[in-house]
C-alpha cells in the first residue's frame, strides 16, 4: 500500500482545525492536530511530516518562534497561515523559514491547492529520472548542485535547504550569469503569483546566502545582487 503523505496542521481555533481536516482527508492525506505553538515544536522535531500548516497566532509560542524552532533542525515544508495580512508579518514568516503564506480569510479549496504544489516541489520523487545513467549535477568551484540526489554541497559541505530555498538556487543555477528580475523568480520559481511581494524573494536570497555562507563563503558570493534589477549566479572567473 502506498505509504499517505502526513501532515501537521496547527491553529488554537477547533473550527479551522476541523475545517482543514476535513478538506485535506479527503484528498488522502494523513493528519495530525496541534492547537498550540509548544505541542507543535514537540510534535514536528519528533514525527518526520511532508509539510505543516501554521497558524502565526499561537498561545504562548507564536507560529514565527516555531517555525524557526523547526528551521533549527529541519527543512520541513511550512505553509504559514494567518489573519494578519500585512507586508511586514509576511516578510517575518518567510525570513522564519516559511515555504508559503496564506492569509485568512482563505478558501479551503486554495489552501488544498497551496498544500499539493508545495508538496509536489518538495517532494524527492519528483526530481528521480526514469533514465538511470544520466545524473544531473551541476558543478561550479565551490558549489554542486545534485538534482537526482536533491542535494547541494559548498566547499565540499552538505547543504540543508527548504525546498524553496533549493529551488531558487537551482533556477539561478540553471542559468549562470543571467540576470533574473524579482518578478521572473517569483512567476517561475514560486509557480504562481499568489501574492505580489517582491521582498519574499529577498527574505529567500538572504537565507539561502547565510547557509551557503556557514559551508563556504565563496558559495555564498556567487549569489550576487544586481542593484535596480534583480539576482544572479556569477561563475568566479579566476
Amino acid at each position: 500500500m502506498e505509504k499517505r503523505e502526513r501532515i501537521l496542521i496547527v491553529d488554537d481555533e477547533d473550527r479551522i482545525r476541523r475545517l482543514l481536516t476535513m478538506y485535506l482527508e479527503r484528498e488522502g492525506y494523513e493528519i495530525e492536530e496541534a492547537e498550540d505553538g509548544e505541542t507543535a515544536l514537540s510534535k514536528a522535531l519528533e514525527t518526520d511530516y511532508d509539510l505543516i500548516v501554521l497558524d502565526l497566532m499561537l498561545p504562548g509560542m507564536d507560529g514565527v518562534d516555531v517555525c524557526r524552532g523547526i528551521r533549527k533542525k529541519k527543512a520541513t515544508p511550512i505553509i504559514m497561515l494567518t489573519a494578519r495580512g500585512e507586508e511586514g508579518n509576511r516578510v517575518e514568516g518567510f525570513e522564519a523559514g516559511a515555504d508559503d503564506y496564506v492569509v485568512k480569510p482563505f478558501s479551503p479549496r486554495e489552501l488544498v491547492h497551496r498544500v499539493k504544489a508545495v508538496l509536489r516541489r518538495s517532494s524527492a520523487t519528483a526530481y528521480l529520472k526514469t533514465d538511470t545513467e544520466t545524473h544531473n549535477v551541476i558543478v561550479f568551484p565551490d558549489l554542486t548542485i545534485d538534482h537526482d540526489a536533491h542535494e547541494v554541497r559548498a566547499g565540499g559541505k552538505t547543504v540543508q535547504l527548504t525546498p524553496k530555498e533549493y529551488e531558487l538556487l537551482h533556477y539561478l543555477a540553471r542559468s549562470p550569469d543571467k540576470v533574473f528580475t524579482r518578478e521572473e523568480l517569483l512567476r517561475d520559481v514560486w509557480q504562481y503569483e499568489f501574492f505580489g511581494d517582491l521582498r519574499t524573494v529577498d527574505t529567500h536570497i538572504k537565507r539561502l546566502r547565510e547557509k551557503l555562507n556557514r559551508a563556504s563563503s565563496k558559495a555564498a558570493k556567487m549569489i550576487t545582487t544586481v542593484w535596480g534589477v534583480g539576482y544572479k549566479l556569477e561563475v568566479p572567473k579566476d
